[in-house]
């Protein structure tokens, strides 16, 4: 890269001075690629989101803020080209930028097709009329937005889709956010929310851009503020019970570790077509974005008869999986997003190997040249042969191409072990057998945020195990953080208020059409 990219807050709608402060360094061979600013006011961006962004979108219907979430999303579409160029220093290969990129910009626009089944008005309707005596005197529950600013924390795996996932269903519920991306690869953010800007798709107030420091924002919200986070479980928690998150009753939703499983039926063993779909399944979840997916395949569990035909079959399609530059087209396996990233990962396999063994991978790949300074790593697969007394397994993420596999012995074996995982974002199972997997979904259901179902008739248009679609619920219970970002309308609900509207039917149907 020839230029390095001097990066630059956005508040009180202007950017503010570009600074010198920490490099930014290619995943691919360790060179700058952009310096961080410094330190914004943090109280002026959440004065004019509350005085000036909130008030010019509550100003707007829910369909009128449709309207400017496709105009965005348009916007972004059409100068992606910019963002793919900058996604493949985060380490990403083209198919992992899709992923990130088109997987945003396709986010905004099913938020915008929603706004059309609400209704042109500023209340949202939830429930219908409920008769409260026997004279003209109903109730009906409404939800109007918060009244303060969203401040949404993000992580470094997804650049632009982790801040446009968050970003749509806030502003179609119409409260204005401060995004705050994390360092790693936020000159792909900010270039993304440059375009935003540039496109004029959005009022002012609406969206600012929080680089580097977040000095005292926390201390600042209040019960009408908003703030939802994805990372680690030790961060969510030592940011949800900051004193005055806790004081003010500030919403807080987080999405943080999982330990995400994967089911092969008993019914699908080697030859038939489950069989391959899983295991295409596992080795993709193990090489799409080097692994770093909230939502990847981390616990890979098969009847104890198959471990070694899966494992087998798992090793023969890791190995055809070649590491390098992103860049190069015939890459199937990019890089972590930065030397740091792969100290932790080696760090947690270390912890993993106390109750597993590796049986592919687990090393530092050996590049030529520059590509020697990058964050690569090698698919690791693992093999834990008594998942059930193991506590390692089913409680460290090494966030990376790792994934452990692990045998059960029948359906309520399989249901526990995805148990242990203690609450995840998603669990897949593949099977043709409608009976059991019914029973796994039964099992299952409650511990996980969302399941996949794949069986030969449906696999051809099946979305993947690690995809977290825009229409559905992208969150998970327990250990997963138990936030619900995503679901359509589900996922404005952390920006709006919930009211119940007591009246006559007259002055009900008012009220819920102004």
């Amino acid at each position: 890269m020839n230029n390095v990219i001097a990066l630059k807050s956005y508040a009180a709608d202007r950017w503010l001075a570009e600074g010198e402060g920490a490099e930014l360094v290619s995943a691919i061979d360790g060179a700058t690629v952009a310096l961080m600013p410094g330190v914004a006011d943090v109280r002026e961006m959440i004065d004019h989101a509350r005085r000036v962004g909130g008030p010019a979108l509550r100003a707007m219907t829910f369909r009128q803020r449709g309207e400017m979430l496709k105009a965005a999303a348009a916007a972004i579409s059409e100068r992606k080209a910019e963002l793919y160029a900058l996604s493949s220093f985060t380490g990403a290969t083209k198919g992992d930028s899709a992923f990130d990129i088109e997987g945003g910009i396709g986010t905004f626009f099913v938020y915008a097709s929603k706004a059309k089944t609400l209704p042109d008005a500023h209340f949202m309707l939830e429930g219908g009329r409920e008769t409260l005596s026997k004279g003209d005197f109903l109730g009906q529950h409404v939800l109007a937005p918060l009244i303060g600013v969203a401040v949404h924390i993000n992580a470094y795996n997804f650049p632009v889709w982790g801040m446009l996932e968050k970003l749509a269903p806030t502003l179609l519920a119409g409260m204005p956010a401060i995004i705050k991306p994390a360092t790693f690869g936020s000159y792909l953010t900010e270039a993304a929310f440059r375009i935003m800007i540039e496109s004029g798709a959005l009022p002012t107030g609406s969206v600012q851009l929080l680089l580097g420091d977040t000095s005292d924002l926390l201390d600042l919200l209040d019960g009408q503020d908003s703030v939802a986070f994805t990372g680690s479980a030790a961060t969510a928690n030592r940011l949800k019970t900051h004193p005055n998150i806790v004081k003010n009753t500030v919403r807080f939703a987080a999405e943080q570790d999982s330990l995400n499983a994967s089911i092969l039926g008993m019914d699908a063993g080697p030859g038939t077509p489950e069989f391959d779909l899983y295991v295409k399944e596992v080795a993709r979840e193990m090489t799409q974005k080097a692994g770093q997916k909230c939502t990847a395949i981390r616990r890979a569990l098969v009847p104890t008869s198959m471990l070694d035909s899966v494992q087998n079959a798992l090793i023969s399609r890791l190995g055809n999986a070649t590491i390098g530059d992103p860049r190069d087209e015939t890459t199937r396996l990019g890089a972590l997003a930065g030397i740091p990233q792969r100290a932790d990962v080696i760090a947690n396999l270390g912890k993993l190997t106390a109750e597993a063994e590796v049986v592919f991978g687990g090393e530092v790949p050996e590049l030529h040249g520059n590509l020697a300074k990058g964050a690569f790593f090698e698919p690791t697969l693992l093999r834990c042969e008594n998942p059930d007394a193991a506590e390692a397994v089913h409680s460290i993420e090494a966030f990376g191409p790792v994934c452990t596999l692990m045998p059960y012995r029948d359906a309520d074996d399989a249901i526990m072990l995805a148990k242990k995982g203690k609450g995840s974002l998603a669990l897949s199972i593949f099977s043709h057998d409608r009976g059991v997997t019914v029973d796994l979904v039964k099992g299952v259901s409650t511990f996980h945020g969302r399941v996949m179902i794949v069986d030969r008739d449906n696999a051809e248009h099946s979305t993947g195990h690690g995809a977290a679609m825009p229409h559905l619920q992208h969150g998970g219970p327990g250990r997963a953080g138990g936030g619900a970002e995503l679901g359509g309308t589900i996922g404005m609900l952390p920006y709006m208020q919930r009211s119940a509207i007591q009246g006559s039917e007259a002055l009900i149907s008012a009220v819920a059409e102004s």
